[in-house]
């Protein structure tokens, strides 16, 4: 299967009305041509779970500013003040998640969890309507998985069958949420001949990942 495809193709697979997953922390990991490819087709009333917003003018906050979003689902939206003028009013969802709690709703879609419980949050306003399960005599709150229908992420280095590789930090969410979509899309910044990445430093085997983008050109 030949899995390199254009920014076009790329983005004609996502629908107005999905859910999204977008990689990167502040911006730093994030498919930024393919977010800016995004912005410019306008795709409407998507759902996006991603770690934060970024900034009105870095990674994912460029598509908060062009409201293309119905919801949020993230740890934080403090370093993008049009996200929060949003929810405030009104005009789009916004659902805080723990950061440790996000990343593990996403590990459990997948991984093939049922979900996870956690006891952070408990007591609070954010457990009002969750599951509280007891074991062994402590409460914990049950946080299900969160799955995507497609996830955009960055890596550093791939092979044609897309094994990933990520440069430092920029591995942040992008190796968890490739596995929990029904479509991934890599934007890599080199792209290699399957073999020359020594398996001992793919972080995502290619199994997880359906296309790819050259994101060098």
């Amino acid at each position: 299967m030949n899995k390199l495809i254009n920014i076009e193709q790329a983005i004609d697979l996502i629908k107005d009305g999905d859910t999204i997953f977008v990689g990167g922390f502040l911006g730093v990991g994030s498919p930024h041509r393919l977010i800016d490819a995004l912005v410019k087709r306008g795709t409407k009333n998507l759902i996006l779970i991603c770690n934060d917003t970024g900034t009105p003018e870095v990674g994912v906050g460029k598509l908060v500013v062009n409201k293309q979003f119905r919801k949020i689902i993230a740890s934080h939206i403090g370093t993008n003040k049009e996200t929060g003028r949003q929810m405030m009013e009104g005009e789009t969802e916004v659902e805080l998640v723990p950061q440790g709690t996000l990343i593990e709703q996403i590990r459990s879609a997948g991984y093939g969890l049922g979900g996870v419980l956690t006891p952070t949050g408990l007591g609070t306003e954010y457990a009002k309507g969750k599951q509280i399960i007891n074991v062994d005599g402590k409460d914990y709150l049950l946080e299900k998985p969160l799955f995507a229908d497609v996830a955009i992420i960055a890596a550093t280095k791939a092979d044609k069958f897309g094994n990933l590789f990520y440069h430092g930090a920029t591995r942040n969410f992008n190796n968890i949420t490739s596995s929990a979509a029904k479509i991934t899309i890599a934007e890599v910044e080199e792209l290699v001949e399957i073999g020359d990445i020594d398996p001992d430093i793919v972080h995502t085997p290619g199994i997880f990942v359906e296309y790819l983008v050259n994101g060098g050109k």
